[in-house]
């Protein structure tokens, strides 16, 4: 299995294709497997890297106190790393907050920028949300936490569709979940995340893409990203929720697509 070393941290990720670096950077889960659906379509014209996060899946899981500038830092680690020197850049939810930040601090890594169902700062839902999210994780344990979370993750629809697909990633998800602590510590780091004041900063050419019944990271979060970082375009899909690159690949991967190779 592919790990790096970035100092204190090994970091498990896998690359596929040839051409522009393009980084897919997932959210929350931190799971570099969520992007499946992407890596096939995009390593077609990229080299394309996904990597699960520190204190996620087969990465190291540091007690440490986390943030979205130290995800952020880890991104750049594993860059320098593997010799790209800047890259495109997709970051769905927590992954598009990283984006944020590298755009904000280090522009010079970025040919562009594609966020992803994500926000640019805590507003009273987000808070609510996820402190709800996390009192489930640490009173009721991480297998409520994920049978909670699906139902705001994915469309109902889809939820009655899956039923039995959703048990056994459950199933799976619990066999290398890292300890509580690791991950209500993640929790805090995207509720304390505020990038606001410094959008309009942010100049690598940008695509803001979300579902029309994301609930999670509502739609108004990317009409603000939109509306607020020069020159950004924004796209909005019929549907498939928060999990859209997952739940309706075609749509998103089109739209994502046509962005990337427009920056070559």
């Amino acid at each position: 299995m592919p790990t790096v070393s970035i100092g204190d941290a090994d970091i498990y990720y896998e690359e596929a294709g040839k051409g522009p670096a393009l980084i897919l950077v997932p959210g929350l889960s931190g799971l570099g497997s969520f992007w499946a659906q992407q890596v096939r379509e995009f390593s077609r014209d990229f080299r394309v890297v996904i990597h699960d996060h520190r204190g996620t899946g087969q990465s190291t899981h540091s007690r440490i106190r986390y943030s979205v500038e130290q995800m952020a830092g880890d991104v750049l680690r594993l860059m320098d790393k593997l010799g790209i020197a800047a890259a495109h850049l997709v970051g769905h939810s927590t992954g598009g907050a990283i984006g944020q930040v590298i755009a904000q601090d280090h522009p010079e890594r970025l040919q562009s920028l594609v966020l992803s169902a994500t926000w640019a700062g805590r507003d009273p839902f987000f808070r609510r949300l996820f402190e709800s999210r996390k009192e489930v994780l640490l009173n009721l344990g991480v297998e409520a936490y994920l049978r909670a979370s699906v139902l705001f993750l994915a469309p109902p629809w889809w939820v009655s569709a899956n039923d039995a697909a959703i048990a056994e990633s459950h199933r799976q998800a619990m066999k290398a979940a890292a300890p509580v602590e690791v991950m209500a510590s993640r929790i805090d780091a995207i509720v304390a995340f505020d990038r606001r004041a410094r959008l309009g900063e942010i100049r690598t050419p940008t695509l803001v893409i979300v579902a029309a019944d994301d609930t999670i990271t509502p739609r108004f979060y990317s009409d603000e990203l939109a509306e607020r970082i020069p020159g950004a375009k924004l796209v909005v899909l019929e549907g498939g929720g928060h999990f859209a690159p997952q739940i309706m690949p075609e749509p998103y991967n089109a739209a994502v697509g046509a962005f990337l190779r427009a920056q070559r």
